[in-house]
């Protein structure tokens, strides 16, 4: 019997939604440890990470009300809309379970709460594609299983939960001989662990009751240096996630979803109700999966993390300092793998749907839509949140973080990304630097990879942090275009303008100035004619100053891009630092055909 003189034999909503604080206050303390385990299903080292988001978005929410019924939907709500990676969404989807088998009631007993507990299970369960015991799902089962056989003798809840956290360690502790991944690496389930973990927590908080001490640490991040255990090999690259609202009129259920993707990868999950479902697959064709689920209604959320650099950053991290950029910067993916850079995608709009810039939606494929879409389409920068995750995950394997962004000017990208680092530096304790390239497209992926080589070279954080604004002042960036219609369409010209540089067919030149924002450089009648001007201004900035080096984005305009190319090896003999796609976001802005030439000069 517990020896604390207090007892607890109806459960209310506020106590209910304390005692997830309490539970999601331990998943921030263990983040690491969990990361440091995560062997299966893949070796990524973010189920620690990908928990404590899930947690992040339970803590955010003003949820508190007596009743149990709404707190329970509103937890179940809040998990959904958090939730990441396999672990977070089948914590969910067991929460989402809790909810809906609750009745009307504002408190329920011992006894109904093992009832309910013990169905919640079956929609985890049904949630997974391939439930493999040894798990996450085979902890939650056994810790509902057994409070259900305690219902008949036991009454309070702080003995009932004690009792349960002891028999859940138990299951825990069984993981290890019970998949072949686990007893290899000697650990536990991660996301199994995460749970219990979080069982710790609520059963400390009924104990104890100490809100005043839960509700000040509801900040909390606590992050530390980890060593991560080995892993076997990737079967699909992307760990891909969405949060789809449905069309009513179509009905899509959950097995209907299910079974539209489920030849593109494993891993699947998908949790939530038939108007609101949490989606979670592992494929090689994120593009793909989001092109079915937008056929069954709206995406409002999508996460797509790439598995294969994640296990490179866990295992082998090249550097002590990872840089972080954004999907603008237009690098090649043989470039971001060889320095391990962290790009973190903008977005594209096209009325509800939106798609993760270079992930979820590609060049070729944002140049056939753009023409043909009803509205045209806008974009955004990255949320606060999309900042914290990755800058949480990334200062468990990392000494330092170094930022490099587009241009403060045009977008709110900095901003987001400089408010979460400092969140996540202050109570890591590592050095996170979040830097205003004043650039974009090319221009910034040649920043980015000037630094990523002084890295390669030996220089320390500072040194490159102290470096930036040379860097920046010795980049120029020339865009030209074949119209200017898009510029119009996007609002970055005005109508009045654009119709007299349509009547007068120009195909204007822009510039960025050293405040990072857009000037018009020239305003040529031919596309040649403005070739022509870009390297002639290139040319006479090279006879007065060495250039380091240079890169080339274009938009569905290769051969304009190889032009300028040749034309850059007859003026510095040097081969490009890379020439590609530009990036959708450009693209909404400036139109297919824009052509960026970016040159660094020496210091």
């Amino acid at each position: 019997m517990n020896k604390n003189t207090k007892s607890l034999t109806e459960l209310d909503g506020k106590t209910l939604y304390y005692s997830f604080l309490a539970g999601a206050q331990k998943i921030f303390e263990n983040q690491v440890l969990i990361n440091k385990i995560n062997v299966f299903p893949v070796a990524d080292a973010d189920t620690g990470t990908n928990l404590a988001s899930t947690m992040r978005s339970i803590v955010d929410s003003p949820i508190p009300t007596a009743d149990l019924k709404m707190t329970a939907a509103a937890l179940a709500d809040a998990a959904l809309t958090g939730a990441r990676g396999n672990s977070g969404i089948i914590f969910a989807q067991f929460v989402y379970g809790f909810s809906n088998e609750i009745q009307k009631h504002e408190t329920v007993s011992v006894e109904t709460f093992a009832e309910v507990v013990k169905k919640a299970v079956t929609y985890a369960y049904e949630a997974i594609a391939n439930p493999i015991e040894g798990t996450m799902i085979t902890v939650i089962r056994e810790w509902a299983e057994f409070i259900y056989i305690l219902k008949d003798s036991i009454k309070d809840f702080i003995e009932l939960l004690a009792q349960a956290y002891l028999k859940a360690l138990e299951s825990l502790q069984a993981t290890t001989g019970q998949l072949a991944v686990l007893k290899k690496s000697n650990v536990v389930d991660a996301g199994a662990k995460g749970f219990v973990v979080f069982l710790q927590g609520m059963v400390e908080f009924v104990n104890a009751g100490e809100l005043r001490k839960l509700l000040s640490g509801r900040e909390t991040v606590v992050i530390a240096d980890s060593e991560v255990v080995s892993h076997d090999v990737i079967t699909y690259r992307y760990c891909t996630e969405a949060m789809l609202v449905t069309d009513e009129k179509k009905k899509p259920d959950l097995q209907m979803i299910r079974k539209g993707i489920a030849h593109m990868g494993d891993s699947m999950v998908v949790a939530g109700s038939a108007r609101k479902m949490r989606v979670h697959i592992h494929t090689d064709h994120p593009a793909k999966v989001m092109k079915v689920l937008s056929k069954y209604g709206s995406i409002s959320f999508q996460k797509v993390d790439d598995m294969v650099m994640q296990q490179e950053i866990a295992t082998n991290p090249k550097f002590p300092v990872a840089i972080v950029t954004d999907s603008t910067c237009d690098i090649p993916q043989e470039l971001i793998e060889r320095y391990q850079l962290q790009v973190v995608p903008l977005s594209v709009h096209f009325g509800e749907n939106y798609f993760l810039d270079r992930l979820t939606i590609l060049p070729a494929q944002f140049y056939s839509m753009i023409d043909k879409a009803p509205a045209y389409p806008s974009t955004a920068q990255p949320a606060y949140k999309d900042f914290f995750n990755r800058y949480s995950y990334l200062a468990s394997h990392y000494d330092s973080i170094i930022g490099i962004h587009i241009s403060a000017s045009m977008s709110g990208t900095w901003s987001n990304s400089s408010k979460a680092s400092h969140a996540v530096a202050e109570h890591s304790g590592k050095k996170i630097s979040v830097l205003n390239s004043k650039r974009l497209s090319s221009g910034l992926g040649l920043i980015v990879l000037r630094a990523a080589k002084a890295l390669e070279n030996g220089a320390t954080h500072d040194e490159i942090v102290s470096k930036m604004d040379t860097w920046s002042n010795n980049t120029k960036i020339l865009v030209s275009s074949k119209t200017i219609k898009y510029m119009v369409k996007s609002g970055r010209v005005s109508y009045t303008k654009g119709l007299i540089g349509s009547l007068l067919n120009l195909k204007p030149i822009v510039t960025i100035n050293n405040e990072g924002r857009s000037e018009a450089f020239g305003k040529p009648f031919t596309e040649k004619g403005s070739m022509e001007l870009v390297i002639a201004k290139i040319r006479s900035m090279a006879s007065e100053r060495k250039i380091w080096g240079y890169s080339i984005s274009h938009a569905r305009n290769l051969s304009t891009a190889n032009w300028y190319a040749d034309r850059m090896r007859e003026i510095c003999g040097l081969e490009p630092e890379f020439i590609n796609d530009a990036s959708p976001v450009l693209g909404v802005n400036v139109g297919p055909g824009v052509v960026a030439l970016s040159v660094m000069f020496e210091d």
